[in-house]
């Protein structure tokens, strides 16, 4: 998940559930501890080795194993801190809990996701993907902001209606704005979605923002019961996300069995805009199946099959450089296609988890390895992609060095 939708969670847990009790510093407690876990990005930046994101990312820093030593120490830092400045604060019991909610729902949130995450570390490296959620779902950073925004149109500094009825239309303007950038970044990334979406999505905010200010209503809603209210929906829009995964799944399982697929591993992927979108994917011993959906259409999804390159040498080499074993066990749906230009042997690894829409341009985390006539290593890394293109532009030139099949 995005780190403004984890940082927007940890405030919603915090104003729901502590902040009436507790003060303000709870509410920055569990919005830190939301956003804590992603702090390994300072080991991908840092490093030099290009797999930093598969061997770094989503790490000992999202794991419920390590959870409650980083929510003890964050708790120590900030009654450290925050006496030095004069602050109170809860005490260092319930701040360590404070700060444990909060990194357990990014920790949760993560795992709605495909990319995966080592909640287990390290007792276990596997990867948990429930395959719920897009990593951007703006559904979902809704349903965690909105109450938020209410609560503060109709809090008790905006008594007069002048000014609630101020804020609301300031923000009925800016969301509804946004729900139109939403629109063309949807367009332009090749997810498109109709334009009265948008216009729905603007008389909906309407409804939120302004409804609550008749007879006052809104007033009498407590901050903290209108964030249980977002929580609720949160957990509403989840649980229809479970629904919709176990849709899809039927739908790729049915194409499995009618077929007789050999089955090495099957998914249902969420792709955007929304939880009616998927995409099915089947890895057999050759190749992957895939295909790509909308729940609404009734009729069953016609699939492509991406096959493997016949076995060879270089493959064989390839498979077992320390990066490719990496790269092996984080991917869940790859091919292997091997091709020749001039000199160069070449063996890519594509992982059909986060397609880009084209099949015709290498998937987001392609790999490649290039081998010379005599089968040494020339040069391997990340290949160039629609998407984390400075990232993952990672080739490297390297030593020549003979690979033992």
């Amino acid at each position: 998940m995005d780190p403004i939708t984890h940082g927007m969670t940890g405030a919603l847990l915090g104003k729901g559930f502590f902040s009436d009790r507790q003060g303000r510093v709870a509410t920055f407690a569990a919005t830190l501890g939301a956003v804590f876990p992603d702090i390994d990005f300072v080991a991908e930046v840092a490093s030099r080795d290009p797999m930093a994101i598969v061997k770094y990312h989503r790490g000992i820093t999202h794991s419920f194993v390590a959870l409650p030593f980083f929510a003890a120490a964050l708790a120590w830092l900030t009654r450290l801190l925050a006496r030095r400045r004069g602050i109170e604060t809860p005490s260092w019991p319930i701040l360590t809990v404070i700060y444990a909610v909060g990194i357990a729902s990014h920790i949760l949130l993560d795992g709605t996701t495909s990319f995966g995450t080592r909640m287990w570390t390290p007792i276990s490296q596997k990867r948990v993907a429930w395959d719920l959620m897009f990593i951007i779902d703006f559904v979902l950073s809704a349903c965690v902001l909105l109450p938020q925004v209410v609560a503060w149109i109709y809090n008790s500094e905006a008594r007069e209606r002048s000014l609630s009825n101020s804020r609301a239309t300031r923000m009925w303007g800016l969301f509804s704005v946004a729900a139109v950038l939403v629109w063309v970044v949807a367009l332009f990334t090749g997810y498109p979605f109709h334009l009265w979406i948008a216009a729905l999505a603007s008389a909906a905010l309407a409804a939120l923002f302004f409804l609550p200010g008749m007879h006052g209503w809104g007033f009498r809603v407590r901050r903290s019961a209108w964030c249980r209210m977002g929580i609720g929906a949160t957990a509403a829009y989840v649980a229809l996300c479970i629904v919709a995964h176990h849709a899809a799944l039927a739908r790729v399982q049915h194409f499995a069995e009618e077929n007789q697929i050999a089955v090495a591993r099957i998914g249902a992927l969420p792709i955007p805009p929304s939880l009616l979108d998927w995409g099915d994917a089947v890895r057999t011993p050759n190749g992957v199946y895939q295909s790509r959906f909308d729940l609404r259409n009734a009729e069953s999804p016609a699939f492509y099959f991406v096959p493997d390159s016949p076995p060879d040498a270089f493959v064989a080499r390839a498979l077992q450089l320390p990066e490719v074993q990496l790269y092996w066990q984080f991917s869940r749906f790859p091919t292997i296609r091997t091709s020749v230009e001039g000199s160069g042997h070449i063996v890519d690894f594509s992982e059909h988890r986060f397609t880009n829409g084209n099949r015709h341009t290498p998937q987001p985390f392609s790999y490649r390895v290039i081998f010379d006539d005599a089968g040494n290593v020339v040069a391997e890394g990340w290949l160039q992609t629609g998407m984390f293109t400075r990232m993952m532009m990672r080739m490297q030139k390297l030593p020549a060095k003979e690979i033992t099949p």
